[in-house]
């Protein structure tokens, strides 16, 4: 095996690594966003609205939403994790 082709292997391994973790990271916070409203949609739903469903569609509507751009967040983010100042 040549230097070069021995050079592109180790470089490809950790960005497939990188973004492998972003994208279990993603997926897992698109989950419990999407989980949480559909759990607050269901409570809303039962006490305030007389078991209607459009509170749980919101609720889902809402995780989704706010799944989605957390995940862009992350993505565009350079390592992967937002930062915040203090």
């Amino acid at each position: 095996m040549s230097q070069q082709s021995q050079e592109l292997q180790i470089t490809s391994a950790p960005t497939r690594s990188i973004l492998n973790d972003k994208w279990d990271v993603v997926l897992s916070n698109f989950l419990v966003k999407t989980s949480l409203g559909f759990g607050a949609g269901v409570l809303a739903s039962v006490i305030l609205f007389k078991r209607r469903a459009f509170p749980v569609w919101l609720g889902i509507g809402f995780g989704i939403g706010r799944g989605y751009s957390e995940g862009d967040a992350i993505f565009r983010s350079a390592a992967g994790l937002r930062k915040s100042t203090v």
